[in-house]
């Protein structure tokens, strides 16, 4: 990456990151924090209130992402920060928990990450995009892990309404950085019918396909993973960070190193269909061994080498098969998949937990990778090189 590139990488992957660090921080405090409200709530209402965030933003990417394509990325992001800001301090400013929801779903209505992955495409040249996509989900990545191990900390300080705001107060912070630490880039004129034809394009369609499944697999993989540490390992919940910060971190350090090579080479189709059938690996051993210390550590490795190298060249993939003037659009799209990927993975993990125990849900989890395995071969591979809208950073 070039100095503009690095810049703009770090700085959109940092207001990810701290969006996504505050909305972390909430989960696990937030059950306990509603027991206790004035007027208590049920189980029904704590789910729809964390769910409900995931449930919007499902639904309002798509539009977010198309409007970027319209207006500009920037105005949307700005947007998008002040009523996830606005959201954050109505959840923490009430005690009832019908207001929590509505905070909660305003927060949701902050839809912008579709259009903060198409600013990062709009800036960065085809040769390092997979690497500045996979630096801002590891960012994610580690806001999660950082999440755990905060937000218990900070809820007996501030407690969760105090997590609430401060969660507000940092996307606000984000707004003047959008507006002035990350460079413009020209609009792009709207094409009409723009959706029906990202929805339309069987290409785009795979790569939607593989961000579902991917997020599935890794929600109903922390369904699993905490029950398999504290009995394979002995550690309680609290402690889990002690697993997941290392192994993250030690994936990083292999995965960068892998995409350079992969994308100096042009064997990005190859590598990404070997890392769809790696999870399907990773998981089957997380089935089979998570019972041995070297085992579970094994199977989440590989895990997480599959899951970071994914998680960056989805995005990428996205935004160089997507014209110029729908990237914001098929962006959206792919965003909306993630979520509903992460719902519906929640989903597969309880059930499967339930019915079939901790090794279940691993065995059921490898079985979206060999799903994906018959679509992500028949991926059109990519040209060699730039491609016909390079930014000039």
């Amino acid at each position: 990456m070039n100095r503009t590139e690095a810049k703009v990488t770090a700085v959109l992957s940092l207001i990810q990151a701290l969006r996504m660090l505050g909305m972390f921080m909430i989960l696990p405090v937030f059950s306990l924090y509603a027991r206790d409200l004035p007027e208590g709530a049920t189980p029904a209402q704590v789910g729809w209130a964390i769910g409900l965030y995931g449930l919007v933003q499902a639904v309002l990417q798509i539009p977010f992402g198309m409007i970027s394509d319209r207006l500009g990325r920037k105005p949307v992001i700005v947007f998008g920060l002040l009523l996830f800001a606005a959201g954050s301090w109505l959840a923490g400013a009430t005690p009832d928990i019908h207001w929590i929801m509505l905070g909660r779903a305003i927060q949701g209505a902050g839809a912008v990450s579709g259009a903060v992955s198409a600013l990062l495409a709009d800036v960065t040249r085809v040769q390092v995009r997979t690497q500045a996509m996979a630096f801002m989900g590891i960012g994610m990545g580690l806001s999660f892990i950082i999440a755990l191990v905060v937000g218990p900390i900070l809820s007996g300080w501030i407690g969760v309404n105090g997590i609430f705001e401060l969660t507000g107060w940092l996307a606000l912070l984000a707004v003047p950085v959008v507006l002035f630490a990350i460079p413009s880039v020209p609009r792009t004129a709207m094409v009409p019918g723009s959706l029906r034809r990202v929805i339309g394009d069987a290409q785009l369609l795979r790569l939607d396909g593989g961000i579902f499944l991917l997020h599935m697999m890794m929600t109903a993989l922390f369904i699993a993973a905490p029950h398999a540490i504290e009995e394979t390992l002995g550690i309680p919940g609290r402690l889990h960070w002690h697993v997941y910060l290392p192994v993250l971190l030690i994936s990083v350090l292999l995965v960068f190193p892998m995409i350079r090579k992969i994308e100096a080479r042009g064997r990005i189709k190859q590598a990404f269909v070997g890392a769809v059938a790696l999870l399907g690996v990773a998981l089957l051993l997380a089935a089979a061994g998570y019972h041995t210390h070297i085992g579970l550590y094994a199977a989440l490795l590989l895990f997480f080498i599959a899951f970071n190298f994914l998680e960056g060249s989805l995005p990428s993939l996205i935004s160089r098969r997507a014209p110029l003037q729908q990237k914001g659009a098929a962006l959206g799209v792919y965003a909306s998949s993630q979520f509903l990927g992460g719902f519906c993975g929640a989903k597969l993990g309880g059930y499967a937990l339930g019915h079939w125990g901790t090794g279940g849900v691993f065995a059921a989890t490898a079985l979206l990778s060999l799903l994906w395995l018959t679509f992500a071969i028949g991926l059109a591979p990519l040209p060699h090189g730039n491609d016909a809208h390079e930014p000039s950073t």
